[in-house]
């Protein structure tokens, strides 16, 4: 039989037990609760740092701002484009720098023509050497040490102004030759009103005077700009037709201003005297 004192305890530990359980399953709803929590504040902020990381300018070498106007963001990103461009030619990018521009080696006189051989199609261009044998002349040595070879176009504006953006090797938009070159030709006739001209190819810079790289932009539609990125040449009509396809494709960020969806590797840049 059992006695006051012994039913008195065993209800106790009755009730201690029932007490670890209901403790048990406190716990372990609470681990789930917060690892939704956890999970849910995991996305948010993934998405906070996609939309930092998205909406910083794009610069050039060592904080250079290219093309430096401001975009007004559309309301939405758009739907991603089917990619109008090929697979990138097998090759490494050269990461070699120089810490003095080239020696002038071209004729100044003579006529060139610079040739991208891009996985979206050529884009033929007349260079202006009489007018900017600087830029000229340190695009032909680049080219000639395969510079530009596999290097991306990183940066894509339909929004406000009108560009596509290569010449960094590095493909984040701060990589440069380790030089630089002075501007050259801000006064060109085809620069009116504040304007780069649809088929215009310009030095990217820092927005400080004679800073220009190896970085460049291709205008594809009339951008206004004021007359402080060096144009040191036109785009053929072939070039223009892959530079409009590019533009077609849309970039990354559905803002106005980011890496372009289309795969844009320059596979080869060639300058010869024509």
């Amino acid at each position: 039989m059992v006695s006051q004192e012994q039913r008195r305890r065993q209800l106790a530990r009755e009730k201690f037990l029932r007490q670890q359980q209901r403790r048990t399953s406190a716990r372990r709803k609470a681990r789930t609760r917060n690892a939704a929590i956890a999970s849910v504040l995991g996305v948010i902020l993934i998405g906070s740092v996609a939309l930092y990381t998205t909406g910083v300018v794009l610069k050039d070498d060592d904080d250079k701002t290219n093309a430096n106007a401001e975009v007004t963001p559309s309301p939405s990103a758009s739907k991603k484009a089917e990619d109008p461009c090929d697979k990138p030619a097998e090759g490494k990018v050269k990461t070699q720098t120089w810490k003095k521009e080239p020696a002038m080696t071209i004729d100044k006189s003579a006529k060139y023509a610079m040739k991208l051989s891009t996985t979206c199609g050529d884009i033929g261009i007349d260079l202006k050497t009489s007018a900017a044998p600087h830029t000229v002349n340190s695009f032909n040595f680049l080219a000639g040490k395969g510079f530009f070879d596999h290097t991306p176009c990183h940066r894509l504006t339909t929004n406000g102004i009108f560009v596509l953006q290569c010449g960094d090797p590095t493909g984040q938009g701060n990589g440069g030759p380790g030089y630089n070159i002075p501007d050259e030709n801000l006064k060109d006739k085809s620069l009116k009103k504040n304007t780069y001209p649809a088929g215009t190819i310009a030095m990217a810079n820092t927005g400080q005077p004679n800073s220009g790289g190896s970085q460049f932009f291709l205008v594809y539609q009339d951008s206004p700009l004021p007359p402080s990125y060096t144009p040191f040449g036109t785009i053929s009509e072939d070039g223009m037709a892959v530079l409009k396809k590019i533009a077609a494709a849309g970039e990354s960020t559905g803002a106005g201003d980011g890496a372009p969806n289309a795969t844009v590797v320059i596979d080869k840049a060639t300058v010869t005297e024509s």
